[in-house]
């Protein structure tokens, strides 16, 4: 589950090879662990909410998820970004790549499965290459990409059950995961156009971004939520291990591949989440699973990567 994408949304100076250290971690151990610890953050999220309104979850994530990024930046000894308009861009990208998109998966799953929320974040892709075909001039519609677009769709459509008239399906709740999986395109993209090349870390960019949104909700919550009367222990759990591991660690360990294998390897972690996302909720939380939902998630993989695959070059 996104919270942001430094590797689309900003740039930071190359790193002298003198610099370089090899990870105590294989990659790809790093990335099985990222998988899984955004593929397991819908059924967190499911459990936060069965003891705090959908707020004070998405409160609690961001909290500890930017108490581990200051962490992480107290260490390496970042400083925070200066200028007034790049903060006024960080609070537009906190709303857009954060505090929104969070809410709304949380909103959501008072009244969808957590299988059904995981699946839709897979259409985040879908989204992103829909809105960069208009609004960024550097990326062309071709065959590929139109094509990739409309078995995503069609995939959509199979998890929905059109065909049914969408019969038994929470649209609301349904409505509010799609859009939480439009919000992270459009942050990517004003973050791109914004952003982009300030001469700030994308620790230092994210860190912060992940802070304003925390007082965003800070301001927010009191006023549509409340206090929590009590604080169940499980559910506490559950969003403390959401906002630590599914928010700060995942973006930290999303930071380290991104610089050591490149954005393309790492963005293929989205093709995962919706799988384990599925099994977690059916193994942990005994969620109902029919054909058409594995089926239909297949699809919208398959449509993303087909989107966002590029033809081989002809050989003269």
């Amino acid at each position: 589950m996104s919270t942001s994408a430094p590797s689309r949304a900003t740039s930071s100076p190359p790193i002298p090879t003198t610099t370089l250290r090899r990870p105590a971690l294989d990659w790809r151990i790093r990335f099985a662990a990222l998988s899984l610890i955004w593929g397991f953050s819908f059924l967190l999220i499911k459990v936060g909410t069965d003891g705090y309104a959908p707020f004070q979850v998405t409160f609690g994530r961001l909290l500890f998820g930017t108490l581990v990024l200051a962490a992480a930046m107290a260490v390496k000894r970042e400083r925070l970004p200066r200028g007034r308009r790049t903060w006024l861009h960080l609070t537009v990208a906190a709303l857009l790549l954060n505090a929104a998109p969070f809410s709304l998966f949380a909103y959501s799953e008072l009244t969808i499965p957590s299988t059904l929320a995981g699946i839709c974040n897979a259409t985040s892709p879908l989204w992103g290459m829909a809105l960069s075909l208009v609004a960024l001039s550097e990326d062309r519609p071709t065959r590929r990409r139109v094509a990739g677009l409309g078995l995503g769709f069609l995939g959509v459509l199979t998890v929905l059950g059109a065909w049914q008239g969408f019969h038994g399906l929470d649209v609301t709740g349904t409505a509010m995961a799609l859009l939480a999986s439009l919000c992270y395109p459009i942050g990517w993209i004003y973050v791109r156009r914004t952003l982009a090349g300030s001469g700030h870390s994308n620790l230092s960019l994210i860190g912060s971004q992940l802070g304003v949104a925390t007082l965003q909700l800070a301001l927010v919550t009191p006023l549509f939520a409340g206090f929590p009367s009590s604080f169940p222990l499980v559910p506490l759990l559950a969003v403390a291990a959401l906002g630590a591991l599914g928010t700060g660690l995942a973006v930290l360990v999303q930071y380290g591949l991104v610089n050591e294998v490149g954005p393309t390897t790492a963005q293929m972690v989205t093709y995962f989440i919706p799988v384990i996302a599925t099994a977690a909720g059916v193994a942990v939380l005994g969620e109902s699973l029919s054909w058409n939902t594995p089926v239909g998630a297949a699809i919208v993989l398959a449509g993303a990567a087909l989107a966002q695959s590029r033809a081989r070059s002809k050989k003269a």
